[in-house]
């Protein structure tokens, strides 16, 4: 038997309706308020919180640092990734070969190479910055789409509640035994031809070529299982603001169940999204380099740091700059974003006292 809502109209709720957009002040963490008057001051708080935090302001700046030299540089550095200067191999940083050399005697003004060069003549620096260009690309757009699965998912999840809840959680809780190293391995040996075969006679497909089959089988498995966990959290904080009484006002007032987790419940998730994208960003690069090193990611002859750091394991102890490189940019990649995502939960967590 259907439960009996009493004929409540739209003057009833004023008190807690203040506006379209807005939703009354309670006492659990609830950073998106949007009223005009708490939820505005929240978000003022919030901000100036963060930006009095010294370890968030120095991840962000690192990150923008990071940033501007991966994107911005390589069109202004006088070598490219995949240039070969021959007569120029396995140079140190800051050396010169004996061509270039005879050239600086002859009046010519040669760019030095900032970390050297590898066998194969190309400059490390280009290609570090390179690389750096394709492993945060992987890993923003990586943790945007397991971002998104992740908390349309939990919300839905959360919201429904009962056996369709128990039902999509059991689901999550499989994909979370799923080894991910083996699905790599298996799309990208049983997905190696198709996509091939798409790459070259389909021309909606041609991407393909350049970005290269393991790197697809790596978006592939982010899609397929790295947004549980995303969804376990959203669903949490969904179970928490279900029976506020916005949404049973929004509920009364015949509000869809669309509308009230698009526009009521994951508004109000905006700080727990905030943070987890923060901290799934550097685990997607992290995931992206480690898949590279095992020669399941990006594609030769295009860098990536976790290639760059496998191919620099033949001449270890000749040339150990070429491994340092590309794990000291790694490691300072993710220690940026975990400082921004420690201080963004610190700013946006009105309990906290730090």
């Amino acid at each position: 038997m259907a439960p009996v809502v009493p004929d409540y109209t739209e003057e009833d709720f004023r008190p807690i309706l203040r506006d379209e957009n807005s939703c009354p002040a309670h006492t659990s963490w609830d950073p998106s308020l949007s009223s005009s008057g708490t939820g505005q001051n929240g978000r003022k708080t919030g901000v100036a919180r963060l930006f009095c935090n010294r370890g968030a302001m120095a991840g962000l700046i690192l990150i923008l640092l990071i940033l501007g030299a991966a994107f911005l540089l390589p069109p202004f550095y006088p070598y490219t990734y995949d240039e070969q200067l021959r007569g120029s191999e396995n140079l140190r940083p800051m050396e010169y070969s004996s061509r270039e050399l005879e050239r600086l005697a002859a009046g010519e003004t040669i760019f030095p190479h900032l970390l050297g060069t590898d066998n194969l003549g190309r400059d490390l620096a280009a290609r570090l910055m390179t690389g750096a260009q394709i492993s945060l690309s992987v890993g923003i757009s990586a943790g945007i789409l397991v971002l998104v699965i992740g908390s349309v998912y939990g919300a839905v999840a959360g919201f429904l509640g009962g056996t369709a809840d128990l039902v999509m959680m059991r689901v999550v809780d499989l994909l979370y035994s799923i080894p991910d190293i083996l699905i790599v391995i298996l799309l990208s040996v049983t997905l190696k031809h198709p996509l091939a075969y798409l790459a070259a006679h389909v021309p909606a497909f041609r991407w393909i070529e350049s970005l290269g089959v393991g790197l697809v089988c790596v978006f592939l498995v982010f899609g397929l299982l790295y947004w549980v966990g995303t969804a376990r959290i959203i669903r949490a904080q969904v179970l928490s603001l279900r029976e506020r009484p916005y949404i049973t006002a929004a509920r009364a007032l015949g509000a869809s169940r669309r509308r009230i987790i698009f526009r009521h419940l994951l508004p109000n998730c905006a700080g727990t999204l905030a943070v987890t994208a923060a901290l799934q960003i550097p685990a997607a690069i992290f995931t992206e380099s480690y898949l590279s090193f095992m020669g399941l990611g990006v594609a030769a002859p295009l860098p990536s740091l976790g290639s760059m750091a496998a191919q620099a394991l033949d001449g270890i102890y000749s040339y150990p700059s070429r491994l340092l490189a590309p794990s000291l940019l790694i490691t300072v990649i993710i220690l940026a974003f975990h400082l921004l995502a420690d201080g963004l939960q610190d700013a946006l967590d009105p309990r906290s006292n730090r």
